[in-house]
């Protein structure tokens, strides 16, 4: 039997863990506070530890190098509702073993339980921990997440994959990862590939010799080598013409460049983050970009969310924007009506943070340093086009419909539960896509369909879908 220690100041939250633990076959001991939890580890010694960081007295960052200095490499798994990524990065650096957001499925608990009782891992490499990084706003459990996923990556060295819509900011993750990374003291240099010359996207990229082409008439330094001791950030890396993926592969197996019309190798030890809104398995699939490429680049993948799955962060995105887009800091500080929030939380954001921001700079110029009104805003972006769309895919699912309908209302076998039978046509894939976008998390996909998450999970069982998806949510 393993001993499991809760520190946290939420009576639920030990009372859920406690549950959770016992279940599990283990004796679980919860303490209000570190220093409650520094007697209780004198008494015996735990074999994983469950902390909150805010926690009356002594954080729970702070006790984690206590823990260690007393227990040696005990796993202590950190659990918090006001994360950010600095707190993410530094529960990484001091030797988190796993780091949670609050409120979580008790799913996830469980897995990091059982990997942190069978777990001999050396401690995570210390990272570089800046006081914050310009633009990651937002304490969302969706943001939470990503700071999570942007702290492990800058613990690695390995090849990161950002994917997420366009406007989620996967620049700004390349840059957090990169200056809490050991390479934080190198150069970052980022390039759009899209923007990119095709014909000309491998000399900038690897160089060229002098005379390796028309124009060429001097020696030039490609990128690669350019990011030496640093991180390359190849943004909309599906872009990359398959002649030049090739050498890319190559590059990053051996860390080796040959500048175009040249014969010799350049060494340059560089990391690469690439980023991308296509779906590359789907670009691989078609023959449109290399499968072995995939591999190199996506060693780590981290997705960022839209802005629609956290709208709790639009408010604090608003103000973050005002404050870093007002011209005049001797003014009385521009502030959001009530209103204008509700219209921001309203509208659908389909060019997520990037969007936000414009509405915000667009605001500021016509409120000229006064209170923030609706009318200040643009007009939301026109959906003439999508909602023709949409009209168009609701007719054919209709027109599906209809003719389901005229082939089984006359079937003898189906007499009585002819209704029954469309729910198990229509319904389980509906749950199955938005379990997906919400990441399994059962409660947040129960809101997004506006059902009960009771309803949910007696359908998930009844279909036999996503089980894992179905734990409870403290």
């Amino acid at each position: 039997m393993s001993k499991l220690l809760v520190v946290d100041d939420e009576e639920s939250i030990c009372w859920g863990l406690a549950r959770l633990g016992e279940s599990l076959g283990h004796e679980v001991v919860a303490a209000a506070s570190a220093e409650q939890a520094f007697d209780e580890v004198e008494r015996r010694a735990p074999d994983v530890i469950v902390l909150d960081v805010r926690l009356p007295g002594m954080d729970g960052l702070k006790a984690i190098e206590r823990f260690q200095h007393s227990l040696g490499s005990v796993p202590i798994i950190v659990i918090t509702a006001y994360g950010d990524l600095a707190t993410a990065v530094e529960a990484v650096r001091r030797g988190a073993f796993d780091y949670i957001a609050k409120p979580f499925d008790l799913q996830k608990v469980k897995d990091a339980l059982v990997r942190a009782l069978v777990s001999d891992r050396d401690e995570l490499p210390a990272a570089v921990v800046p006081t914050q990084v310009e633009g990651m706003v937002g304490r969302s459990a969706a943001m939470q997440e990503a700071y999570k996923q942007i702290a492990l990556a800058a613990s690695s060295d390995a090849s990161v994959l950002l994917g997420g819509e366009s406007g989620t900011g996967k620049e700004l993750a390349a840059r957090a990862i990169h200056r809490y990374s050991r390479r934080a003291g190198g150069p970052f240099v980022a390039v759009s590939v899209a923007a990119l010359n095709p014909s000309l996207a491998e000399s900038e990229l690897f160089g060229h010799a002098r005379g390796a082409f028309t124009g060429a008439e001097e020696d030039r330094v490609g990128l690669l080598v350019q990011a030496n001791g640093g991180t390359l950030f190849l943004d909309e890396v599906a872009e990359i013409p398959l002649p030049t993926q090739v050498k890319l592969l190559r590059a990053l197996e051996h860390n080796e460049v040959v500048p175009v019309g040249s014969n010799q190798l350049v060494k340059s030890d560089f990391r690469v983050i690439s980023a991308t809104h296509q779906n590359l398995r789907q670009r691989t699939e078609q023959g449109q970009f290399r499968h072995d490429l995939l591999f190199r680049l996506g060693a780590f993948q981290i997705e960022l969310p839209p802005l629609g799955e956290r709208p709790d962060d639009i408010e604090d995105l608003a103000n973050y924007f005002i404050s870093l887009l007002s011209s005049d800091g001797t003014t009385r500080p521009v502030r959001l009506a009530a209103q204008t929030l509700a219209e921001l939380r309203r509208r659908r954001w389909y060019g997520n943070v990037r969007e936000l921001r414009n509405a915000i700079e667009h605001a500021l110029i016509l409120a000229r340093g006064r209170t923030i009104m609706p009318e200040h805003l643009p007009p939301s972006m026109s959906l003439a086009p999508l909602m023709d769309a949409t009209s168009r895919t609701n007719d054919q699912v209709t027109t599906a419909i209809r003719r389901w309908a005229e082939r089984n209302l006359d079937d003898s076998a189906l007499a009585g539960r002819v209704y029954e039978q469309l729910l198990e046509v229509i319904e389980p894939p509906l749950l199955e896509i938005a379990l997906k976008r919400n990441r399994g998390q059962c409660a947040t996909a129960a809101r997004t369909l506006g059902i009960h998450r009771t309803t949910l999970r007696k359908k998930l069982v009844q279909y036999g879908v996503s089980d894992e998806s179905s734990s409870d949510q403290i």
